[in-house]
């Protein structure tokens, strides 16, 4: 659904032959396999990818949000881990929205720290989210991320009807 993107902004964007696509996603008509209806979103005002992914799939009633960080759209990363956070879920907010979908949606959630320590810092905006959903989750502390400025990354997996 939506308005097809203008030339402007698929600007910096391959699209693949035979996609459709509107201002959030695109879908590949020329699918065989089981998993024929494929959404695949790439949001303009989150920041562009950093290799050769999405911001989200959907395959029918199921979406996966790739891993979003504390960047904002014009490369700002904060240093402080609670503001990450936040515009990080932000951005899976974001995705998750434009696939139809709200917080009660998200079944698993994977949080990846670069200090575990900063979970207890985290955890109260996770709370404000959330609400009284809880998602299956995983928390992982990891050496580094993409940029060594950010300190936090967070994927989702929902179903939607």
């Amino acid at each position: 659904a939506g308005r097809p993107r203008s030339q402007e902004a698929s600007a910096g964007r391959v699209d693949l032959p035979g996609e459709t696509q509107n201002e959030n996603c695109w879908s590949d008509p020329q699918e065989t396999n089981a998993m024929s209806n494929l959404t695949r979103y790439l949001l303009d005002d989150q920041p562009k990818p950093f290799s050769h992914y999405c911001h989200g799939v959907r395959a029918g009633s199921q979406l996966w949000i790739s891993g979003t960080v504390g960047i904002t759209a014009d490369g700002h990363v904060p240093d402080d881990i609670v503001e990450q956070f936040e515009i990080a879920m932000g951005h899976l907010d974001g995705v998750l929205r434009a696939a139809g979908g709200d917080p009660r949606h998200v079944v698993k959630v994977q949080l990846f720290l670069t200090d575990i320590a900063d979970r207890a810092k985290i955890n109260p905006a996770r709370e404000r989210y959330f609400g009284e959903h809880r998602p299956a989750s995983t928390l992982v502390e990891v050496s580094a991320l993409v940029d060594p400025r950010m300190k936090v990354e967070i994927e989702a997996m929902a179903v939607i009807d």
